[in-house]
């Protein structure tokens, strides 16, 4: 006897839609990344450059992508855009990542950040507390907790798209207003005078400095050192900014969807970039940037080398003393359950697209009784565990980002495309500054691809993600015709 098929519900209003917005892109990053961004740049200056290069980046890439968001406002969201401007094989390659690698592997990674965070509460959560071997792999309480978490969210969302929304909008309204008082605290409690001096006296100092734990010494960069050095560091950056896409995963559940998906990914990028910014500001206002891995005060570790790349906590502790580091661990728990839940919620719609196209499992083209694609959840969430159990998704977030990058550019052009093909399809929003923004993001983003291509450090990791995209073509020939024969009809 089959199970009993819902359908989508139009249940997410603006305020859902940006809140999945804000409450996805921010995670574990902007806590953490400005320390590795800072050794790569080496001056104060330039690490507020990568932010706002990734914001202006991320912001032309939003206000440029509504456009075809608010042409195809479907299920799938930027599957179905890729397949229309492009077909099916391109389309089935963006799928096959997202699956493997890109949402997978984020909620992997966000997941292990959950559980590092909570081990600052409750000890016993540590990566050194290993609870058995299977084979070569280790499995400690951290990637414990992180498999519970991830069963656990899907399990939320499993229950109906309202259910999914109800947490993402309490988490996502109070990390966004936590963050704010962070901000706000630093600059009211936390200026530190000789912080401000040795940062911004010589702001645009121009070396890279070695990772904690590895010889070597300050390099100084030319100008096309620092080009590269910018571009590597931006991994970072735009990793902490992604996900802001996936609230078009969701097209079919949104309320007047035309509009709604436009406002809330403009809304939600930019109050997200003006939060990262300001957050470096203060980073620089409280604590100086250079430092040394052998201190041992907060001020001489510095931005760089402060305590595992914990360069938020160093700032809270700065500034509120010995709770601080509490109270960002609560935050960074919230901002990581909240980042999960609505990552988790919106990828599976992807999928489920993918196999009413007859090009993924035949089963995951059906919704539950709460109209939820409910074996979709299921099968992420497998994959998603089963990343955390190989303790490989540190390494495949290491070419995430030229994936995730490589898949945006495309979609973009696609814009160009469609303006060719279908002239006269109804386009209630168009791009804004078209074609120029739509030219600079894809110009932009192309430069960072090309740059993890090639630069040493990115370049291995890069051309694998690159790999595991081509990967995808036998396997679209060699299953698309299986798969196509067998999805479910839909009520």
């Amino acid at each position: 006897m089959s199970e009993p098929q819902g359908h989508f519900q139009r249940a997410i209003g603006l305020f859902d839609a940006i809140m999945i917005v804000t409450g996805s892109m921010i995670g574990s990053g902007i806590f953490i990344v400005s320390a590795d961004i800072g050794r790569q740049v080496g001056g104060a200056g330039w690490l507020l450059v990568v932010w706002l290069l990734t914001g202006v980046i991320t912001l032309a890439g939003a206000v440029s992508y509504g456009e075809l968001a608010s042409m195809f406002p479907k299920v799938g969201g930027q599957y179905v855009y890729l397949r229309e401007a492009f077909g099916k094989l391109v389309a089935f390659l963006y799928g096959w990542s997202l699956f493997l690698v890109i949402q997978t592997g984020v909620i992997a990674a966000v997941a292990v950040a959950f559980a590092k965070f909570t081990g600052v509460l409750v000890p016993w959560f540590s990566v050194n507390n290993v609870l058995f071997s299977l084979g070569p792999f280790p499995f400690s309480s951290v990637q414990l907790l992180a498999i519970v978490l991830i069963v656990g969210i899907t399990a939320i969302n499993a229950r109906g798209v309202r259910a999914g929304k109800l947490i993402q909008n309490v988490l996502s309204s109070t990390k966004l207003v936590a963050l704010a008082l962070l901000i706000i605290g630093g600059l009211l409690l936390g200026l530190n005078a000789e912080a401000v001096q040795a940062n911004f006296h010589d702001m645009w100092r121009t070396v890279s400095y070695p990772a904690p734990g590895t010889s070597g010494l300050p390099t100084p960069l030319t100008l096309s050192g620092l080009v590269v050095a910018i571009g590597m560091a931006m991994t970072g950056s735009l990793f902490s900014s992604d996900s802001w896409n996936n609230i078009g995963f969701a097209g079919e559940e949104i309320v007047n969807p035309e509009r709604t998906l436009v406002r809330s990914m403009a809304i939600g990028t930019a109050i997200v970039t003006a939060l990262y910014i300001l957050s470096n500001v203060v980073y620089l206002l409280v604590l100086p940037l250079h430092g040394s891995p052998d201190a041992t005060t907060l001020a001489g570790r510095g931005i760089m080398y402060a305590t595992d790349d914990r360069v938020a906590t160093a700032v809270a502790e700065h500034v509120l003393g010995p709770a601080g580091a509490v109270v960002l661990a609560v935050l960074i728990m919230l901002s990581t359950f909240g980042a999960n839940n609505g990552i988790i919620l919106a990828g599976a719609r992807a999928y489920f697209a993918m196999a009413k196209d007859g090009l993924f499992f035949p089963g995951l083209a059906r919704l539950n009784a709460a109209g939820v694609p409910s074996r979709a959840l299921w099968a992420q969430c497998l994959w998603a565990c089963l990343l955390c159990l190989s303790g490989s998704y540190g390494q495949l977030l290491n070419y995430v980002m030229f994936s995730v990058i490589l898949f945006y550019v495309v979609t973009i052009i696609g814009i160009f495309v469609l303006r060719r093909t279908r002239p006269d399809a109804p386009r209630p929003y168009r791009a804004w500054g078209y074609p120029v923004l739509p030219a600079i993001y894809v110009l932009l983003a192309s430069a960072f691809c090309l740059i993890l291509l090639f630069a040493p450090g990115t370049a291995e990791f890069s051309w694998r993600g690159l790999l595991l995209v081509a990967l995808g073509v036998p396997v679209y020939f060699l299953f698309r015709n299986r798969f196509a024969g067998n999805v479910p009809p839909q009520p």
